[in-house]
């Protein structure tokens, strides 16, 4: 670990951050244009789901594949790669858009950016310590977490006006420039990097990394595991719910424009910004004890959503209160994202680093598909306001049970109460 200088924005980290700035905010766009494009097309809920549903798959498959290569391949050339590659995808999605059917067109293009996005975080995740000291981990997560959250708040403002006004074009131009443009800078980015041997052949390397990392999380931190359960648990039963529920209230329920959703979705990326700026200024004097009180409040804010969308609530206040508890959730589920990065990072040896974290990623992130392909089917039958306060009280539930995960990881790391 580079621990010569006391600075956490030397010219590395920053070259990391503004290249994850463009590359990002060329991602949100694109996340927010594509499925809402599929669900303008086809106006159903339940296909919206099912295609957000198979487009995570990928990720969560590549996650562990991208954590062992992260682990043996310079980093920067990863990111580099992974960059030009995607920009290449969106260039070839734009030019068979049209000639041929939309919902496997679609279904792919989503597929492969999720699985390109997948193999990618754990690079940039494992960098992080490379590039910032011990005392400088949370700080250099929250500044991370914020230009993601930027990066979610501007795509979704600016990929609305333009989609509302332009149609879905300019905004794959723009994606691609984004890629193009941030796998440029990052050639220019020197991360410390070891080689080491392969262990045989691809798949035999492969198999003994991913091994070496449950041994070492089944050994030595087992309560990695328990925090992959009830993250894993709110990503089903909450963030699916939110993922398909906020586009399929805002545009089918309240009847808002493509614009007004851009701006809902953009409060979140405003909510992740404030999150990661207390967090950053906060560092590691956040109760990481208190995690389950901060999933806790989350689940409310769920509940918020499902009283904004009640009858007789008028559609434009029923935005506001989309929005507003759009904004909320993401202030704290990026305080709890950026504390639990730092605790697992500063526990894990550099060498497991990235497989520790993409098994973590992966594993949390495998219930997503099923929640959203459920959820969609839920938001098509009962009315949206039910199906979000039945996913707020089992969200809440899993927050109860939280409690004792957190304080137990707390304990671990050492942190503060």
């Amino acid at each position: 670990m580079n621990t010569n200088q006391g600075t956490l924005f030397r010219r590395d980290f920053t070259l990391v951050v503004i290249g994850q700035i463009i590359s990002l905010f060329g991602s949100a766009i694109l996340r927010f244009a594509l499925p809402l494009y599929l669900l303008r097309q086809t106006g159903s809920p339940a296909l919206f789901g099912a295609v957000g549903a198979a487009a995570f798959i990928p990720a969560v498959l590549c996650a562990p594949i991208g954590g062992v290569v992260a682990d043996r391949v310079n980093k920067r050339n990863i990111m580099v790669l992974l960059d030009f590659s995607t920009a290449g995808l969106i260039l070839a999605f734009t030019l068979l858009l049209d000639r041929g059917p939309l919902v496997p067109l679609m279904a792919v293009c989503l597929m492969l950016l999720y699985g390109i996005a997948g193999a990618y975080q754990p690079a940039v995740q494992a960098s992080i310590p490379l590039l910032a000291r011990a005392e400088q981990l949370t700080s250099a997560n929250a500044v991370i977490n914020m230009v993601q959250t930027l990066s979610a708040l501007l795509g979704p403002v600016i990929g609305g006006v333009l989609f509302g006004a332009f149609g879905i074009r300019p905004i794959l131009w723009v994606s691609i420039l984004c890629f193009f443009l941030s796998a440029v800078m990052e050639l220019f980015i020197r991360i410390p990097h070891t080689p080491r041997a392969a262990a045989g052949g691809v798949l035999s390397t492969i198999r003994q990394d991913l091994g070496a990392s449950w041994r070492f999380i089944r050994r030595e931190r087992p309560v990695f595991l328990s925090v992959v359960l009830v993250l894993a648990l709110f990503n089903l039963v909450l963030s699916a719910a939110l993922v398909v529920g906020i586009p399929v209230a805002v545009v089918q329920v309240l009847g808002m424009s493509d614009s007004r959703l851009g701006l809902t979705q953009g409060a979140m990326g405003l909510g992740g910004l404030f999150g990661g700026l207390l967090t950053a200024c906060l560092g590691a004097r956040l109760p990481l004890r208190r995690g389950g009180a901060v999933l806790l409040a989350a689940s409310a804010t769920a509940a918020g959503m499902g009283a904004a969308l009640l009858p007789g609530v008028p559609a434009l206040p029923g935005w506001w209160g989309m929005t507003a508890m759009s904004f909320a959730v993401m202030v704290l589920s990026t305080m709890l994202t950026v504390v639990l990065s730092a605790a697992v990072q500063g526990r894990t040896p550099p060498e497991l680093l990235g497989k520790v974290m993409s098994f973590i990623m992966a594993v949390s992130s495998c219930a997503a598909p099923l929640g959203q392909a459920v959820y969609g089917a839920l938001f098509e039958r009962c009315p949206a306001w039910a199906v979000l306060l039945g996913a707020a009280g089992a969200a809440a539930l899993t927050a109860v049970y939280s409690r004792q995960v957190f304080r137990a990881l707390a304990s671990d790391s050492g942190a503060e109460v």
